[in-house]
């Protein structure tokens, strides 16, 4: 048994809807012995699917990064994101998980001459953090000592999962992590800067992993009328910021109020944060509508 997971739920294993207590796997699978996978998050509201094309898109860009090849077209992944909603989500605010790895084969570092990917989808419940919005978030500034190519959305996270316990451990809600005195990101999730009226962001490229929001946040500040730049920032930046803001698809954006046990700005929720925040739910209720 699943702690805390209902063992009826179906999930998608391999051409299958099954309950997620019969799924099983090898554990000669490549994504169990070396992490070999790729995977992505698409976030619905009310069952309706959000930025599901820029999520799909970047599953397929990771996944050809890593050459995992499947059969899979964009519409068919379009077909099991929608057939999972109409399964599990109907009608609620859930994420739709989805989990491509190399497969089964002999224990070996390279890749298999021939395997067949194993694809895993599943829906959970999501709770948008309204609270957390007046509140917003705290947070302690950390060396980045993840690998080299963050911008692809590896099923392997061991660095992530590293970064977060300090945060766990430091008693904040996240880690903002630096890479040679410049702003990387979250634990897992994309970090902004306010600062003069002016929304920054580090750069994309192969130290970020660019969250769909990345994207969104960029449009959303345009349609504000909020100056928007990409360049690399340093901890001096962070440390004196008037706002700092934090994205991801679970946590949408929210702002961060303390930083290294300091206030951040007024130690409250800033005006472009607010301004952003309205456009985000301009878009979501316009999904709905």
């Amino acid at each position: 048994m699943i702690p805390n997971v209902d063992p009826d739920t179906i999930v998608y294993l391999n051409g299958d809807y099954v309950r997620i207590a019969d799924a099983k796997i090898s554990v000669l699978d490549r994504g169990f012995i070396f992490g070999d996978g790729i995977y992505d998050v698409v976030p619905a509201y009310q069952g309706k699917p959000f930025r599901m094309d820029d999520h799909l898109a970047r599953l397929e860009r990771s996944l050809k990064m890593i050459q995992l090849e499947t059969s899979l077209t964009r519409q068919d992944w379009e077909k099991l994101v929608l057939d999972m909603l109409a399964r599990v989500g109907r009608g609620r605010d859930c994420i739709v998980y989805l989990h491509v790895t190399r497969g089964v084969a002999k224990r070996d570092h390279p890749f298999p001459e021939h395997s067949t990917p194993t694809i895993f989808c599943m829906v959970s419940p999501f709770e948008r953090p309204v609270e957390t919005r007046e509140t917003g978030l705290t947070a302690i500034g950390v060396k980045d000592l993840r690998w080299l190519m963050c911008h692809i959305k590896s099923t392997s996270l061991l660095g992530n999962v590293l970064a977060r316990q300090q945060a766990v451990e430091a008693g904040v809600d996240d880690v903002i992590q630096f890479r040679d005195g410049y702003l990387t990101e979250g634990s897992a999730a994309n970090i902004w800067v306010v600062k003069n009226g002016v929304l920054l962001a580090p750069p994309r490229n192969h130290l970020i992993l660019e969250g769909i929001r990345y994207r969104l946040l960029e449009e959303l500040a345009a349609e504000a009328d909020i100056p928007f730049e990409a360049r690399p920032i340093t901890e001096a930046e962070v440390e004196t910021a008037d706002e700092l803001l934090i994205s991801s698809a679970t946590k949408e954006v929210l702002p961060i109020v303390q930083y290294n046990g300091k206030a951040v700005g007024d130690g409250k929720p800033g005006p472009i944060y607010q301004a952003l925040h309205a456009g985000y739910d301009k878009r979501i209720a316009q999904l709905e509508g």
